[in-house]
C-alpha cells in the first residue's frame, strides 16, 4: 500500500502589509514610506504558497482560522488560486483576520514587525481533524504566537503537543517552527512538545533560547557549538532532524548523529529587496525534499535556494519561482564562503 501524499500546514494565517521605508527612525521621528504592498504571512500560509510556486505535485492542505472580512477573503482566494485545499481553513465572525505591518528598510532589507494576532489566537486542537486530513506530513507554526495552542494544560503539556501527537498517531510525520520571542517561554511551550516533533526548524536565536548556548553571529559564528545545539535539541526529544538556520547557511543534525551543513547563496546585495519570509521559504524547500524522500543534503540545497529567491521581493513569496529556476540560482550566484 502506497504512503499517503501531501503536506498539511496549520497555524498562523496572516496578511502582511509591507511598507518599504527609507530608514528606521528613532522614537518620535519620521520615516518616509517609499512603497507598499500586500502579501501572505505566517508559517503555514508562506510554506504552502511557496510549495505551490515550487511546483509541488502533491496535495497541499490548510488548517487555520481567518476573520469574516476582506483580509480573510484575500487569504482564501489566494490559497484557492494556488491550488491549496481550504476545507479546514475556516472564517470566524468572532475575530478579525490576523495582520502584520512589516516595515522594511530599503538600504539593507532589515524588517520590523507590528503584529495583530486576530483569529489565530483562537486556533485550537479541535480545528485539526485527523484522519480527515489525510496526508504524509503536518507542519505547525508559529509556536509562541498561537495563544490557545500555546496554553499549558494538565501535566505541563501545551495544547499544540496534542495536535502533534495526534498527527503522529495517525501516521503523519511532523515539523514545528516557532517565533523569535525574547522570553523564557521556550522552556515551557516548545521543549515539552519536542518528543512529538520529527523535524524542528529554528533560527540561531531560537536555538540559543532552547539550548542556552551562545552560537555567535556572522564571522564569529561558532560552528562546533551550532552542532552541539543541534544534538542537544535531538536529546530533548526531536525524532529525526533538528535544523538550525542563520543568514550564512544552515546545519541539520539527526538522531543518528549526522551533521550536515549547507552555506547560503551569495545573493548580490543590490538584488535583496527584503528578508521577510526567508526562513519559511527555506523550510518550504526542505519540506518539499523530505516529502519526496531526497537526501538531507539535497533538501538543504533546495531550502537555501528557495530562501535566496524569496529575498528578491519585499513580500514573503513573490520572489519564489518553480523548483528548477530556484536551483539554478546556485549556479548563477554560487554559495557563500562558508563551507565547514
Amino acid at each position: 500500500m502506497s504512503k499517503p501524499q501531501g503536506i498539511i500546514a496549520g497555524g498562523n494565517w496572516i496578511v502582511d502589509h509591507v511598507k518599504v521605508i527609507d530608514a528606521w527612525p528613532p522614537q518620535d521621528a519620521l520615516a518616509n514610506i517609499l512603497s507598499q504592498s500586500q502579501g501572505n504571512g505566517g508559517s503555514p500560509y508562506n510554506i504552502l504558497k511557496n510549495l505551490a510556486k515550487l511546483g509541488a505535485a502533491f496535495p497541499l492542505r490548510a488548517v487555520g482560522l481567518v476573520g469574516d472580512d476582506p483580509d480573510g477573503s484575500f487569504i482564501l482566494a489566494d490559497c484557492r488560486q494556488h491550488g491549496i485545499d481550504t476545507t479546514q481553513l475556516r472564517a470566524t465572525t468572532l475575530a478579525a483576520t490576523s495582520y502584520t505591518d512589516v516595515m522594511t528598510v530599503r538600504g539593507n532589507g532589515r524588517r520590523t514587525f507590528f503584529h495583530q494576532r486576530g483569529a489565530n489566537a483562537q486556533l485550537s486542537p479541535e480545528n485539526f481533524l485527523f484522519p480527515a486530513n489525510h496526508a504524509r506530513h503536518l507542519h505547525l507554526g508559529y509556536a509562541l504566537l498561537l495563544d490557545t495552542l500555546d496554553q499549558i494544560g494538565p501535566g505541563g503539556m501545551p495544547a499544540l503537543g496534542e495536535v502533534l501527537a495526534r498527527a503522529r498517531v495517525h501516521g503523519l510525520s511532523t515539523s514545528l517552527d516557532c517565533v523569535s520571542e525574547n522570553s523564557d517561554r521556550f522552556a515551557t511551550v516548545i521543549i515539552p512538545v519536542l518528543p512529538a516533533v520529527d523535524v524542528l526548524f529554528v533560527n540561531d536565536f531560537e536555538a540559543e533560547k532552547l539550548t542556552g548556548l551562545a552560537l555567535g553571529r556572522g564571522p564569529r559564528l561558532n560552528r562546533p557549538l551550532v552542532e552541539e545545539a543541534g544534538q542537544r535539541l535531538i536529546a530533548l526529544g526531536v525524532k529525526e532532524w533538528a535544523i538550525i538556520h542563520f543568514p550564512e547557511g544552515t546545519c541539520a543534525c539527526s538522531s543518528h548523529g549526522d551533521r550536515v551543513w549547507r552555506p547560503a547563496l551569495n545573493v548580490p546585495e543590490s538584488l535583496i529587496a527584503g528578508a521577510a519570509g526567508a526562513g519559511d521559504a527555506f523550510a518550504a524547500g526542505v519540506l518539499y525534499g523530505l516529502h519526496e524522500a531526497w537526501p538531507i543534503s539535497r533538501c538543504l540545497s533546495l531550502g537555501v535556494c528557495t530562501a535566496a529567491a524569496s529575498l528578491r521581493e519585499v513580500t514573503c513569496s513573490d520572489g519564489v519561482r518553480p523548483l528548477s529556476e530556484c536551483l539554478q540560482l546556485a549556479d548563477q550566484w554560487g554559495f557563500r564562503d562558508f563551507a565547514p
